[in-house]
């Protein structure tokens, strides 16, 4: 079937448009809720913060640097966090490390990201303005 520029299908209706990547990224992020974090561990069965971004990216043909803080240099630096879009990584620092950033996930839209958790020890999703991720956030990178 050939579709015109507009995207019709000729009987009047217009076909949705596919998913923009960032959503694509974001939906295939969503499988592994529930996986184990383990230290270290780049997936699938088990994942730390930054093997996940990295594992999840990589489906996508795209390379990430392999720690959080290192990650933070991938990219583009999106402004504010009301800027941010599905599939950017957003990065937070405890405190505990000199480096720039001590975690990361992907931010999935609503203020919301998933990550693979060393509070659950598992791949969940949390709200960026939690008490505690608000008072963390050091940050969003663009990759895509």
């Amino acid at each position: 079937t050939v579709k015109d520029s507009a995207g019709s299908r000729g009987d009047g209706t217009v076909a949705a448009p596919a998913a923009s990547l960032g959503q694509q990224l974001v939906s295939y992020a969503k499988n592994f809720m529930g996986v184990k974090y383990v230290y270290g561990a780049n997936g699938p069965n088990s994942f730390d913060c930054s093997g996940f971004t990295r594992y999840v990216y990589s489906h996508f043909g795209y390379t990430l640097n392999r720690t959080a803080a290192d990650q933070m240099s991938n990219g583009t630096r999106v402004s504010g966090s009301g800027e941010l879009q599905p599939g950017d990584l957003v990065f937070f620092n405890n405190g505990r490390t000199s480096r720039a950033a001590s975690h990361v996930g992907i931010y999935i839209g609503d203020g919301q990201f998933i990550h693979a958790s060393t509070n659950s020890y598992q791949v969940q999703i949390d709200s960026l303005y939690s008490s505690y991720y608000s008072r963390v956030y050091v940050g969003g990178r663009r990759v895509l």
